[in-house]
């Protein structure tokens, strides 16, 4: 992104927030669940809207208050990069081929949205952008799908995980693998499944083999040894959670990792535990 384009962006960015609610007026609640959870809808609704009326339905992406949020608005490009419609700021960008875009950071974020899309027909994707509720290029969640050669996307600033939520969300996931483990860990990684909210995500390891069977952030993980796998200080993270687990059952375990959201390697502290010879770990990121 040039310089001139960027200041553009961020200061069309400024303008409408006067009309965005700020930070702190954000839903309380469980973690994720209503920001996330507003998002879904939002994109459900758009998605369906283009499904019916084709690709000249993108037009009131950028008119109608139905596909606006609060600070939820939704988008579209096309597979070819050009971007056809938008309720936030980024309506400065439409007609134009995004697919050169960049993030704060320099990520191709747009033309890593068309290659899933392609290829998958959904994804997520998080990047670095400009939020005007706090004037900081902050890490962006969006979830986006294909309708025909149409990208609908809708995107959010994600909130930090808390233990408590941690906690709740392991609980949640040995709740799940009790009633029922071949369905629990199909959830655990399914994109707009209730285990994955923001930079939380559950991950289980069988101790015997010490194969993954889930891991909510990195499916490619699956059937691979967990016992290779080490943080960037070459610590055997999940080696050390299974010897421990082995004798206690439950347990916890700081190290460094890379948080899925914001793309660096941060301090993250997992909780895990020990169910019918698997070992399930949450965990939350610290800074």
């Amino acid at each position: 992104m040039t310089v001139s384009r960027y200041f553009l962006v961020v200061v069309a960015l400024l303008v409408s927030a006067l009309a965005t609610p700020s930070a702190s007026a954000r839903d309380d609640g469980v973690y994720g669940s209503r920001e996330q959870a507003r998002a879904a809808a939002l994109l459900d609704r758009a998605v369906a809207h283009v499904a019916q009326h084709g690709s000249e339905g993108v037009a009131a992406f950028s008119r109608q208050a139905q596909f606006v949020d609060r600070d939820l608005y939704v988008y579209a490009l096309d597979i070819n990069g050009r971007f056809l419609a938008s309720g936030g700021a980024s309506a400065v960008l439409i007609g134009e081929n995004v697919l050169g875009e960049l993030d704060v950071e320099g990520k191709p974020f747009f033309r890593q949205m068309v290659d899933i899309a392609k290829r998958d027909g959904e994804g997520r994707i998080a990047y670095r952008w400009f939020n005007p509720a706090d004037s900081s290029g902050e890490p962006k969640l969006t979830s986006f799908r294909r309708v025909g050669d149409i990208i609908v996307a809708v995107g959010y600033y994600p909130p930090r995980a808390t233990p408590a939520e941690a906690r709740h969300l392991l609980a949640r996931a040995r709740h799940a693998l009790a009633e029922g483990a071949e369905a629990a860990l199909s959830a655990f990684q399914r994109l707009q499944g209730p285990f994955i909210r923001d930079d939380l995500y559950v991950f289980v390891v069988d101790v015997a083999s010490g194969r993954f069977l889930a891991h909510g952030a990195s499916p490619g993980l699956v059937g691979t040894d967990a016992h290779a796998l080490r943080d960037p200080d070459g610590r055997p993270v999940v080696s050390e959670m299974i010897e421990r687990a082995r004798r206690a059952e439950d347990g916890e375990l700081d190290y460094i990792w890379r948080n899925p959201i914001t793309g660096r390697l941060e301090h993250k502290h997992t909780y895990f535990t020990v169910n019918d010879g698997r070992l399930v770990g949450v965990g939350y990121y610290t800074r």
